[in-house]
């Protein structure tokens, strides 16, 4: 079982090695035949064009690998095409910065983002980044379009409504000194089979005795325009219409509004569409109950300011919706009642830049809602971008207010802008591979919600510079079978071949084979190549290090000997499986070093005379001595006491040098033991001295000094002192316990002779006592015999 365990784990660790070496060298897997298919591979391949570079057995893609690879194996800067991308701005206006109160700019002049248009030349893998500025201008126009429901239940709205036109533009001019406002109006489509039951009631939908006008989809009352007074009266001109189910055909009305720029009257300035109901909506699909099965076509079909496709077209979908608002920098504002808010909340999340707030049951509190929307709009920037080119990714990053910052969808947006805030953006565009044809595009982004943008030109790098210069049909690729360009050639179709020399039908002939093998052998190119046109082309390592060669592919650079667990001891190249060593090195290993500097000794002898110096290392002739110049002598006569002071320092804190130990006596390991025999013995590796002290005390220490095989200084020492008694001692000693025995037998006879004098005494005394006791005979009064006695009066004993 742990066989098997080790055999996996074995596996698994070469197969995830495997994966880590091919993911790290891209440039070698490429198997890349030219410059610039190689340079497509990513920013970290380069192409040497050094005719000379090949070694035999090489194929021509082994010109493609990463930059540090090719300097290794000797290709010149000067020689290595690697051709990095660039970008220039084009059009670079400063953000607008302006104060309150100042000159009045039209929409044009007024500046938000910053750059404006830029071109970016990019090499596959490589990202280009640049900054871009966003600054909330003070002071800019809006543009407000009031579009309401006028089914029968807004009829109390429409009557706060007829004066929101000077109200709104009182609260506005607090935020613009350019505000426009205009007005349209939706019920429902008329072909919808729940209204069109009767022309009566086409001409009347309301009951009872309500006059109201005919249901329509769409009607643009009113123009942007600057005059509130204007929007009050047309405003007030309007009448309520009505309809028979609950939601209406407001996604019509929407769609119009924003593709009928020229009747709506829209300029480049922030947009805003506050769409007001008490109902729900109808939505793609729905217009089938009306027999609508055409999909809406999200043009603009106004005729006298009516929408006139209404019963041809189906309602828009959500997401055609969303493509317009967005393509048209408009941002939507639900003024919604409470009965509704669930779903346009659902709604908003699905729109971009768009707000929902609560409309009061007669619309009074209109205004209010729309400046809180508006506020809450426009303190938010969300960058987005056009489509993007096949094989191109981009990525932001945000640097908003505060220092906070956001990466990934984050990185789009910042949030809490005020008025004259700035923020930045670091955007990052990077090409995978270059599209079809290499062909340049263009993308844009911008603000939602803006109609000031980016647009960037994209440029792809495919081919090197050298390629301009190639040379077609060049007698270099035999016979001008293909194109000699950045110091190879790339054959004509249906040509193979270092130089093209051969035809893909002649790959496979047994002719060509043999010249592939090595002394007429079985195996083709050694088993590490590939046959063409009767020539070896070496397989490639996934290892850029390591190279296959020679004309049958049976030499490689790394199968040399080891030393350290490094080719050829790191002294060395490997060249055809025999170490090359650099100077001062020898070896089959070069593991061996010629300098002799390592072996000389204090007295500038080589091992201190008692010794050779091989491979950088003393090997001591005189066994007594040792390390790494042959100075050291543990058993030497005099060892002990030279160490002495540091080890009685060390171990137990006294001698004469307990002041100075930690400075003097830090040149040796300390170990130490409990008691003599667990001290080392002789027969190690290494010599060894037993040592025997006597300190001031007289008491004796035991140690052992000796070097290792690291040529570290080894000291163990036993960790109690062995400290005799005196002479004097015991005698004293034994004298006090004589005498302290003796007086407690003395004692001790004494009490006993005491104890029996007392005994006696009591024992007389008792006697006596018992001589002159005098008892009374008579009978106890309380005395009652058992036996009762009966004399009958009668009887006088006869």
């Amino acid at each position: 079982m742990d066989l098997k365990l080790l055999l996996v784990s074995t596996l698994l660790a070469v197969i995830c090695y495997s994966s880590a070496q091919q993911e790290g060298n891209e440039c070698i897997k490429a198997n890349a035949k030219s410059c610039g298919e190689c340079i497509q591979v990513g920013a970290k391949c380069g192409w040497c064009t050094d005719p000379e570079f090949l070694k035999q057995g090489e194929a021509t893609s082994t010109r493609c690998d990463e930059l540090e690879s090719l300097r290794k194996r000797g290709c010149g800067g000067a020689k290595v095409e690697n051709p990095r991308g660039s970008q220039w701005v084009l059009k670079n206006k400063a953000v607008t910065n302006r104060n309150k109160g100042a000159k009045k700019l039209r929409p044009e002049d007024i500046t938000q983002i910053q750059p404006q248009k830029l071109t970016l030349s990019l090499r596959s893998g490589e990202p280009q980044s640049f900054n871009l500025k966003f600054k909330r201008a003070e002071d800019y126009p809006i543009d407000l379009y009031y579009l309401m429901d006028l089914s029968y239940s807004m009829k109390d709205d429409l009557e706060n409504v007829k004066n929101l036109g000077t109200q709104l533009m009182l609260e506005m001019s607090k935020i613009t000194s350019d505000f426009r406002i205009g007005f349209g109006s939706f019920v429902e489509k008329t072909v919808m089979p729940y209204i069109s039951t009767t022309p009566a009631k086409l001409l009347n939908p309301c009951t009872g005795d309500q006059n109201c006008t005919s249901p329509f989809s769409y009607k643009n009352v009113l123009k942007l325009t600057s005059n509130g007074q204007e929007f009050n009266t047309l405003v007030g001109q309007q009448q309520i219409s009505g309809n028979l189910d609950s939601p209406e055909g407001g996604f019509d009305a929407i769609m119009q509004v924003a593709v009928c720029g020229e009747h709506i009257g829209w300029r480049n300035v922030t947009r805003l569409l506050v769409f007001s109901t008490d109902a729900g909506f109808h939505f793609a699909g729905d217009g089938k109950l009306g027999g609508i099965v055409l999909p809406n076509d999200g043009k603009c079909h106004l005729e006298n300011n009516m929408y006139t496709m209404s019963h041809y077209y189906d309602y828009p979908s959500i997401a055609h919706l969303v493509q317009k608002l967005s393509d048209n920098n408009i941002q939507t504002i639900f003024a919604i009642t409470e009965e509704f808010q669930p779903v346009y909340k659902e709604l908003k999340n699905l729109i971009p830049k768009s707000a929902v707030g609560t409309l009061s049951a007669n619309s009074s509190n209109v205004i209010n809602l729309i400046i809180d929307a508006y506020n809450s709009l426009s303190s938010e920037v969300i960058l987005e971008n056009s489509k993007l080119a096949e094989g191109v990714t981009i990525t932001y990053q945000s640097r908003c207010k505060n220092g906070v910052t956001g990466e990934g969808e984050m990185g789009r947006k910042c949030s809490n802008i005020s008025i004259g805030d700035e923020v930045s953006f670091n955007i990052s565009i990077t090409a995978k591979q270059c599209p079809k044809m290499g062909k340049p595009e263009t993308i844009k982004i911008k603000p939602l919600g803006f109609t000031e943008e980016v647009e960037i030109a994209l440029n792809f790098i495919c081919e090197c510079d050298c390629h301009k210069n190639g040379t077609e049909n060049s007698e270099i690729c035999h016979n001008g079978n293909g194109t000699y360009e950045c110091g190879a050639c790339r054959c004509n179709e249906g040509r193979i071949g270092r130089h093209c020399e051969c035809s893909t039908n002649e790959v496979t002939s047994e002719d060509l084979d043999k010249n592939c093998r090595k002394d007429n052998g079985t195996d083709i190119c050694s088993n590490n190549g590939d046959c063409v046109c009767g020539s070896c082309e070496c397989k490639k390592r996934e290892n850029p290090e390591e190279r296959y060669s020679g004309k049958f592919c049976d030499c490689d650079n790394f199968n040399c000997d080891r030393s350290n667990n490094k080719l050829c001891g790191g002294h060395g190249r490997c060249e055809c499986r025999v170490c090359i060593c650099d100077a001062n090195w020898t070896g089959s290993a070069c593991d061996c070093s010629l300098d002799t500097t390592t072996c000389l000794a204090s007295n500038k002898q080589i091992c201190n005379g008692r010794g050779t110096c091989e491979c950088g290392t003393c090997k001591c002739t005189d066994p007594k001595f040792q390390g790494p110049t042959c100075e050291i002598c543990p058993t030497c006569p005099g060892v002990c006491a030279e160490h002495k002071e540091c080890v009685q320092c060390r171990a137990f804190g006294t001698g004469e040098k307990k002041e100075t130990c930690e400075r003097d006596c830090s040149y040796f390991n300390l170990i130490k033991v409990k008691d003599r025999d667990k001290l080392p013995q002789p027969g190690q590796a290494f010599p060894l001295m037993h040592c025997k002290e006597r300190d001031a005390n007289d008491c004796w220490f035991y140690y052992t000094y000796a070097v290792n095989n690291n040529t570290e200084k080894e000291v163990h020492v036993v960790e109690t002192l062995d400290c005799p008694a005196g002479p004097d001692i015991i005698p004293i000693v034994a004298g006090v316990v004589a005498g302290i025995v003796l007086i407690g037998l003395a004692l001790l006879l004494i009490w006993k002779l005491l104890m029996i004098i007392h005994d006696r005494r009591e024992f007389a005394k008792f006697e006596k006592e018992k001589m002159n006791a005098k008892w009374d005979t008579g009978e106890n009064p309380i005395y009652k015999s058992a036996v009762t006695t009966v004399v009958n009066p009668k009887y006088e004993g006869k």
